[in-house]
This record gives C-alpha cells, sequence and structure tokens, in this order.
C-alpha cells in the first residue's frame, strides 16, 4: 500500500537518481583528479630520464648494458633515493634489457613504444604507458633516447608512479581521501533527497486534496467493496482520474436525468394545462349563462348552474394546490421533521376525516384496531398527506359498494401501512410507471384516469424524503393495494 503511492514512488525514484548521479559523479570527478595529480606529475619531471641519462653517462658508448653491474647499482640507488620511480634500460623494440625490480615482480618483458614516441613528439600531458611491474596498469612516465654500449639505441624509461606509490596511493585513497570524499557526497545526496522530499510532499498533498474534493463532491452510486479496493492500491494520480472519471459520468447522467426531467416537465405542464382547460371552460359556460339567462331561469336552476361551477372551481383549486405541494417538494423545501407518533392514531384522525367523502360515494372505510398502538419515527403531517392522497385515489376508483381499509402491522424494525381497495385495478403494464411523470394514466383518455392525478407523484416524493419507497399490488376488476414501511420506535398505549 506505501509502496503504491506517488509520494513513496517519487521519493524512491529520486533517491536512484541522487545515488546514480552521485555514483557517476564520484567515478568522474576521481577520474578527473587522478589525470590531474597524472598531468602535474609528469609535467614536473618531464626531463628527469633525460637528466639521469646525461648525468650518468648512459647515452652512449662508456657502458655495456648488457653485462655492467654498474648500471644496475644505479638504478637501485636511483629507487632507494625516489622510491617512487622505477627505471628500466628498453631496446630499440621495447624489450626490457635492464631493471631493478626483485625476483617475481616484473610482469611484462617489453613496454609498448607507441606512448614512447607520443612523449618525445611532444604531445599534450598526461601521456601514460605500460607499467612493467602492474601487467593491466598503465602509468604516467619519463622517458628519453639513449645509445646502448654495443652501438645499438634504446630507451631510459622511468615509471613515475611505481608499485610502491600505487599501493601508498590506494592506502592512502582508501583511508582518507576516499572516505572523506563518500562522507562529503553522502552528505550532500542527503541533503538534496530531503529538499527534494520536502517539495514532493508539498506537490502530492495538493493532489491528495483535489482528488478528495473531487471524491467528496461526486456521490458515489453503484460502487462495490472490491471497486473501493481497488482505488485504495491506486496512487495519487490514479486516485485523481478515478475521481474525475466518476465525476464526470456523474454529471453526465445528471445532465441526462435533467434533460429528461426537463421532458417529463413540459409534459406534465402540458397534461395539467389541459386538465385545468376542462373544469375552467365548464365554469365558464355555466357563468356565462346565468348571465345570459339570469332572468329567465328559475331560482332552483341558477341554484344548480352556481353549485356546478363551484364544484368545478374546487377541482381547479385542488389541483393547483397539488402542483404547489409538488414543486415544493421535488426542491425540498419543506424537509421532513421526523417525530415519533403512534400510527394506529393518525389511521383513526384520517379516516374519520374521509368517512364523509366514502359515505357520499357509497365506499365502506374500515380502519384497523390493535389493542396497542405501533410508533414510528417520521414527519406526521407529510404522512398524514400520504394516507389522505392514497385513500382520496382508493375512493375515487373504487365503485358505490365497495371496501377501503387502512391497516398498520408491525414487520421486523418497520411498521408497514397499508391502504386497499375492492376497486377497478390496474393494469399490469401501467404498474411500472405508476409514480412517474410519463405514466400513461396521466395522458387523457388512457383508460383509467381516476388513478393518473398528482395525487400518487406527491406520496412517491414524500415517501423518498422519508427513505423509504412505496409498492402497489393490483388486479384489473378485484382492487389494489398500496403499502409502504416506516422505522417502528416502539409501542404507545392504545386510547380505548
Amino acid at each position: 500500500m506505501i509502496l503504491r503511492s506517488l509520494y513513496t514512488r517519487l521519493a524512491l525514484s529520486f533517491a536512484a537518481i541522487l545515488l546514480c548521479f552521485g555514483s557517476v559523479l564520484g567515478v568522474v570527478s576521481y577520474n578527473a583528479a587522478r589525470m590531474h595529480q597524472q598531468e602535474v606529475s609528469q609535467t614536473l619531471n618531464r626531463g628527469l630520464a633525460q637528466h639521469i641519462a646525461a648525468h650518468n653517462r648512459l647515452d652512449g658508448g662508456t657502458t655495456d648494458v648488457e653485462d655492467s653491474a654498474g648500471v644496475g647499482e644505479l638504478f637501485h640507488m636511483l629507487m632507494a633515493v625516489n622510491p617512487l620511480i622505477e627505471v628500466y634500460m628498453l631496446d630499440a623494440a621495447g624489450r626490457i634489457v635492464m631493471h631493478s625490480a626483485p625476483e617475481g615482480h616484473l610482469h611484462r618483458q617489453q613496454v609498448s613504444l607507441v606512448p614512447v614516441h607520443a612523449f618525445l613528439a611532444g604531445e599534450r600531458l598526461p601521456v601514460v604507458g605500460d607499467n612493467p611491474r602492474i601487467a593491466d596498469r598503465r602509468d604516467v612516465f619519463s622517458v628519453a633516447p639513449v645509445t646502448r654500449a654495443n652501438g645499438e639505441p634504446g630507451y631510459l624509461y622511468v615509471v613515475l608512479a611505481g608499485e610502491t606509490y600505487t599501493r601508498m596511493s590506494q592506502s592512502a585513497g582508501l583511508g582518507y581521501a576516499l572516505t572523506a570524499g563518500l562522507w562529503l557526497g553522502v552528505a550532500v545526496l542527503c541533503c538534496a533527497l530531503v529538499a527534494g522530499l520536502v517539495i514532493f510532499r508539498g506537490i502530492t498533498r495538493r493532489i491528495n486534496r483535489l482528488a478528495e474534493r473531487v471524491e467528496a463532491f461526486t456521490p458515489v452510486f453503484g460502487e462495490t467493496r472490491g471497486a473501493h479496493r481497488t482505488e485504495a492500491r491506486r496512487d495519487e494520480i490514479g486516485r485523481l482520474v478515478h475521481s474525475f472519471g466518476r465525476m464526470a459520468r456523474t454529471i453526465t447522467r445528471q445532465l441526462d436525468e435533467l434533460k429528461q426531467q426537463d421532458m417529463l416537465r413540459r409534459e406534465l405542464v402540458a397534461n395539467v394545462s389541459h386538465d385545468l382547460r376542462t373544469p375552467l371552460t365548464v365554469m365558464h359556460n355555466y357563468l356565462e349563462t346565468l348571465l345570459a339567462r339570469a332572468d329567465r331561469l328559475a331560482p332552483a336552476e341558477q341554484a344548480d348552474f352556481l353549485e356546478r361551477a363551484v364544484r368545478q372551481s374546487q377541482g381547479v383549486a385542488r389541483l393547483a394546490q397539488q402542483l404547489f405541494e409538488l414543486a415544493r417538494l421535488e426542491c425540498e423545501e419543506v424537509p421532513p421533521q421526523p417525530e415519533p407518533f403512534c400510527i394506529n392514531e393518525l389511521l383513526q384522525d384520517v379516516g374519520h376525516k374521509m368517512q364523509f367523502g366514502a359515505a357520499a360515494v357509497g365506499v365502506r372505510l374500515d380502519i384497523a384496531h390493535p389493542r396497542d398502538g405501533l410508533k414510528v419515527e417520521a414527519d406526521i403531517g407529510l404522512i398524514e398527506r400520504v394516507l389522505t392522497n392514497l385513500i382520496d385515489n382508493a375512493l375515487r376508483s373504487t365503485p358505490r359498494g365497495g371496501t377501503v381499509r387502512l391497516d398498520a402491522v408491525p414487520d421486523g424494525e418497520t411498521v408497514v401501512v397499508s391502504v386497499t381497495d375492492t376497486g377497478c385495478g390496474i393494469a399490469p403494464e401501467h404498474l411500472p410507471t405508476l409514480f412517474s411523470r410519463d405514466s400513461p394514466l396521466r395522458r387523457r383518455g388512457a383508460g383509467d384516469v381516476s388513478r393518473g392525478g398528482l395525487g400518487l407523484l406527491i406520496v412517491h416524493r414524500i415517501l423518498a424524503l422519508h427513505r423509504t419507497t412505496i409498492e402497489v399490488e393490483s388486479e384489473p376488476a378485484r382492487g389494489t393495494r398500496f403499502r409502504f414501511s416506516l422505522t417502528a420506535v416502539g409501542w404507545c398505549a392504545q386510547a380505548a
């Protein structure tokens, strides 16, 4: 989990880059320092071989090199005076014909003359040549052409960094220079690493905050637990990409929903306008008739016309009130105010209030009478509105002589409230869209128009605000049952 975060990966990558950079810089610096040292040493000792040859008369005719103990003694003396150098006599082909190396220390019998000629030609220093005592090493040298005692040409070859110098420099390097450079490099790399980590922390912190804000802005729809585990394994960039993708999908879905709702709202307005036009036209006709024939109509006829106009105006008022209430619910201007109350008492109150309407249409309204009251927690005013709309809907769809029943029964941690009628029922194809704006039952001429009022939309919206849903079961010509659940919070004593 830690290794998958962007900060950790950046830190490890930066540390690896610094380590590689430090290693390369150390190697380059070491080689540069070594070349500088070789250049200084070779420049200072450029004429050493020529001076030795001239001072000791090794440049012609007086010494038999192959058989002279004097030259060997000279070489030993020179190395004793300066133990850092090694002196060799070479023939014209570069073969070693005289040296002072101890037995077994000479690993080359011939020296390449290419760097010797380059040195004598005056090429830029340092020029490195073979080291006879170290097979795989090349060091700076000084060389001078000499004429051997037998008259053949040769070279006095002086290695300026001999075996003793190499051993001492390696020991000193490991003991001081290398250690000091190593600690200095480690200190510099640590400082750079700390600075980089601070910078990376600032960058990744802002990315994390952005990802958290996007995640908080975007609601989670249909995310499974496995998806959360997959998201948890993402780094900061992955989280941000995932969050932006989810936000884009959410915005797209919401735009589609808004377009759909706008289309349904337009259709609803058109349907409601049609529903309003009919009672308004009827009311207008009655009033116009009264105005035109007032002196010729009997008082009973005038009262009948006025009563019909009042009924139409009441229908218009009820429809307008339902539209206003639905708009407020959809805008959530009326948030629920939950409180505990006895649902059976509310059923009794609503039933008594609706008894007059039921009696007027010849429908019997039954209310369950349990011995103990069931207490629920909800907005009592909104739930009363739900029951009123459901009962009104049931009364309008139940023929004379039918029955509408109210009931509330416990079901685990909830209370199931139901409104059942013995009315005409609802066709199965209309059930899926019964609580949507585009229900065919809200279109004039769709059949059972009594089921298509705005009351069911209001019921559905109120229950959605209570985090519950409404279910419907219906059989054509046998009746319909609406039911919904509320959270149970105990029992209350039922009044006798």
